[in-house]
């Protein structure tokens, strides 16, 4: 053929190309592509550590389509809920790879959330003007964890139940108005059925909604201001007779492209996951987990899902009372003080420059021994209580607290490297 069907002959459009006009006259579509897509300009130096934002809308997806399926055949009653996940594996066509899907995809969610959010700490993507960029973030991880938590309660299991009972009943040492609030919780005296049926409503539907619409204005927000990168440079300083940076090049197909092959591999990994070790040995899906609820036996051992473990262990640092109040409700105000106080940092760090390439030894050195305390605070979350591991909860929670209560310090008298007005070729 001598035209394509794109152009309908010489002078002429195609069909492609009048539908696409008929559209935006009635909607901005390609006002909306440019935009976005193929008039974004991100920086031309972004690394791999710039893919995990991707990745968590991949793993996003996965647990919506998955999560659809599953609540076909999930029943959310004491009776029915530790049964119907029973059936989904055993008998529901499939079933099996769904809930490792996600299950495992709800780990996976957490592992590239974790990664996204300490590039920013490494690059400062949390400085001027990318604070509302850091803090719909932080309001995205919070809605996660609360979403992660109760979906771990809905298989009605050993881990689940006592998992969710510990947790619950952290609510109960507020002062004056705690136990009212664990009955408000609960919806029940004790953990029941009605607790599970509105954890099952806020999971699949209220948690679900606020999350995508939090993840597009995250994305609205990122593409107003720009992506930032590695050397921490502004490039719209820099720019061209036609108004593009210097320094940039478009989000698609450049960076489209070049992060195909990490999904891919990522995809690889994940399926590697699901398909040979979706427990991670205990990990992802506790061993009393496969068992059903029974309020009158305790596991041997209650401790929360992996993602969760260097905050509860945290909660387990706080073991003496203050001012007549029980060591449980300052262990829960650690806790919440350590979920929240990240969403400080674009006010806590005074530092002339924004990544981690041209901070001083001092800055490095911290953020070396965040990692190190918040690595060593999963794994004592994961053993049980014990004097040894109380006395490293404390060291940890200690170099938690301590990179960003001294950050105003130490960013503003360490020395600095210069930063290039230019970014660097490499």
């Amino acid at each position: 053929m001598s035209e394509s069907t794109n152009t309908g002959g010489p002078g002429k459009p195609g069909p492609m190309a009048n539908l696409v006009a008929w559209i935006d006259e009635r909607f901005p579509l390609t006002e909306t592509y440019k935009y976005h897509m193929s008039e974004y300009w991100a920086p031309k130096n972004l690394n791999i550590w710039y893919v995990f934002g991707l990745l968590s809308i991949v793993v996003l997806v996965n647990q919506l389509v998955t999560g659809i399926w599953l609540t076909m055949s999930y029943v959310p009653s004491g009776d029915g809920a530790f049964a119907s996940v029973e059936y989904i594996m055993r008998d529901v066509e499939y079933g099996w790879l769904l809930r490792y899907l996600h299950s495992t995809g709800a780990s996976a969610f957490f592992v590239v959330v974790y990664l996204h959010m300490f590039r920013g700490l490494m690059y400062g993507s949390y400085r001027k003007p990318r604070e509302l960029i850091w803090l719909i973030g932080m309001a995205i991880f919070l809605v996660l964890m609360a979403e992660g938590f109760l979906g771990y309660v809905l298989p009605w299991g050993q881990m689940s139940y006592w998992g969710a009972q510990v947790i619950v009943s952290l609510v109960g040492a507020v002062p004056f108005v705690g136990p009212q609030l664990m009955e408000w919780v609960r919806g029940d005296f004790l953990m029941s059925e009605i607790t599970l049926n509105r954890f099952f409503a806020l999971h699949v539907v209220a948690l679900p909604l606020m999350l995508l619409l939090l993840v597009f204005l995250h994305i609205v927000a990122l593409h107003h201001v720009g992506s930032n990168n590695p050397d921490g440079i502004d490039i719209k300083k820099h720019k061209d007779e036609n108004g593009k940076p210097l320094d940039a090049v478009a989000f698609h197909p450049y960076f489209t492209i070049t992060k195909l092959p990490v999904v891919v591999a990522f995809l690889f990994l994940f399926l590697a996951v699901v398909f040979y070790v979706p427990e991670m040995g205990g990990y992802f899906l506790e061993p009393p987990n496969f068992q059903e609820a029974n309020p009158l036996q305790t596991p041997e051992h209650i401790a929360p899902v992996w993602y969760f473990t260097p905050f509860y262990a945290m909660l387990r640092a706080a073991t003496y009372p203050l001012l007549g109040i029980d060591a449980k409700f300052w262990g829960l105000v650690v806790m919440g003080v350590a979920v929240i106080l990240p969403a400080a940092l674009p006010w806590l760090d005074r530092s002339p420059v924004k990544s981690i390439r041209y901070k001083g030894a001092i800055s490095k050195g911290m953020l070396a021994m965040f990692v190190v305390a918040f690595v060593l605070l999963g794994w004592l979350g994961t053993q049980p209580a014990g004097p040894v591991y109380e006395f490293l909860a404390q060291l940890g929670t200690a170099g938690y607290f301590a990179y960003f209560v001294l950050m105003p310090w130490y960013t503003r008298a360490e020395k600095t490297k210069p930063v290039p007005e230019r970014i660097p070729e490499r």
